[in-house]
């Protein structure tokens, strides 16, 4: 682990969001989101499991938050569920939801973690789903209203706010391809909700810094380098046109106020006059969530890619190159604030075997990712911290509980907690760190 030392006030972390690992979902007041209406559709997710129970973080937050200090690490990143705290989107507040974030939140300052809290993780309120959704440009005030209230009641023991956890994720899957909440197939709404996603990301930072909230302020993107195939210009050209879509689209209002420009690029119809000027707020900081590199093949059928490194049980190729290379070509692209690695990680087919789970690939994926990070930094990225995902096995979207990412594997039938091997190393790693 020698080569793994970073600077003394490097943040280490782990992270979640609120769908996927808190369940009691009618309980205490709250409401339904798009997910609960999602996952209870048949053949929507895998097995047709919900999140419903999930891992009962509700109600075992507290030694959930144990487990999180056993680790080490000094930074947790979760996420509120607004139907929990603002059952229909707008209107009356929960007394109750809003009480459990002050536990948690408390709970965490106890420990001696910082709280990163994440406004929006795709639990949008079935209510608003029902009057558009993010399609809707009133929704984006209705999100400015809730980023607002939860700013002025936790931002006095907050570490961060970010407005959004990967736009592209609600917009394309969500929109576009249908395979995530609301489960919509329509291009033209999933570039509308792209943009009123990322109009509601300004505007929220406008809001709640006019109102004197001092909580450093940003947004979370899933990004990845584009590798052509081959060298022919048919997979460059391919390669910069992904790439455009699913890094430019986003980063480019955000940090130059303005939609990326090419041919064969689609326009956002729903722009109107202010609206980049609104977007591209400063940020304090931009969270950076990265798993694979997207694979450009023009080819039938496409040229598969390397896999040197192998693959995780999602499918995806193991590229720990990937994360410098993206973070070196922001750093040139991009006027860029601090920079978090909001998430990374990997699934595994892991097992209990004596009170054990041997994961050692999820162990190489960390050790070689964060490797990379070293790297970048080390080509003058400034990058201030790191969140593994996940702390625990969770209720991974359209994949069910099928697919395990966690540091803790869970038994979802006893919801018993057994640390795996990637635990304990990640804690070796954190405790070996100079002290600030």
């Amino acid at each position: 682990m020698q080569d793994l030392i970073f600077p003394p006030s490097f943040q280490w972390g782990v992270a979640t969001s609120s769908y996927q690992i808190e369940g009691a979902v009618s309980e205490d007041g709250r409401a339904p989101s798009i997910w609960d209406t999602f996952s209870h559709q048949p053949g929507k997710v895998d097995n047709d499991d919900t999140g419903d129970v999930a891992c009962d973080h509700y109600h075992r937050w507290q030694s959930d938050l144990d487990m999180i200090k056993g680790l080490g690490v000094d930074a947790y990143r979760f996420s509120i569920a607004w139907p929990r705290v603002q059952p229909l989107g707008s209107g009356a507040w929960n007394p109750l939801g809003l009480g459990f974030y002050d536990r948690l939140v408390d709970g965490l300052l106890e420990r001696g973690i910082a709280p990163h809290v994440t406004l929006y993780h795709w639990d949008l309120p079935q209510a608003l789903q029902d009057k558009g959704g993010w399609a809707a440009r009133d929704t984006v005030q209705r999100f400015v209203d809730y980023a607002l209230a939860m700013a002025e009641r936790l931002g006095d023991r907050a570490a961060s706010f970010a407005t959004h956890n990967e736009p592209w994720v609600t917009s394309v899957l969500g929109n576009q391809t249908g395979l995530f909440a609301p489960g919509l197939k329509d291009p033209v709404i999933a570039r509308r909700v792209a943009h009123h996603l990322l109009l509601s990301h300004g505007m929220a930072l406008q809001a709640i810094r006019a109102a004197g909230v001092k909580t450093p302020l940003g947004i979370v993107l899933n990004q990845s380098p584009a590798t052509p195939a081959t060298s022919s210009a048919e997979d460059i050209a391919l390669a910069a046109r992904e790439y455009a879509l699913f890094v430019r689209w986003f980063a480019e209002p955000l940090l130059l106020g303005r939609y990326p420009e090419a041919p064969d690029l689609p326009i956002c119809e729903a722009l109107q006059p202010g609206d980049l000027e609104t977007i591209a707020q400063p940020l304090d900081f931009l969270g950076i969530n990265y798993y694979t590199r997207i694979w450009s093949s023009t080819s039938n059928p496409p040229v598969p890619a390397p896999h040197a490194c192998g693959t995780s049980d999602m499918g995806w190729e193991n590229y720990p190159e990937g994360l410098t290379e993206l973070l070196c070509g922001l750093k040139r692209d991009y006027p860029l604030p601090p920079i978090f690695i909001t998430e990374n990680g990997m699934a595994n087919r892991d097992v209990v075997i004596d009170g054990k789970v041997d994961d050692q690939p999820r162990i190489e994926y960390m050790r070689t990712h964060l490797q990379a990070v070293k790297a970048a930094m080390n080509a003058g990225v400034d990058v201030r911290g790191f969140f593994y995902w996940s702390l625990m096995d969770n209720f991974e979207w359209s994949s069910g509980y099928a697919k395990r990412f966690g540091l803790f594997h869970v038994d979802y039938k006893t919801q018993v907690r057994t640390p795996k091997e990637s635990a304990h190393w990640y804690r070796r790693l954190i405790e070996q760190q100079p002290s600030a």
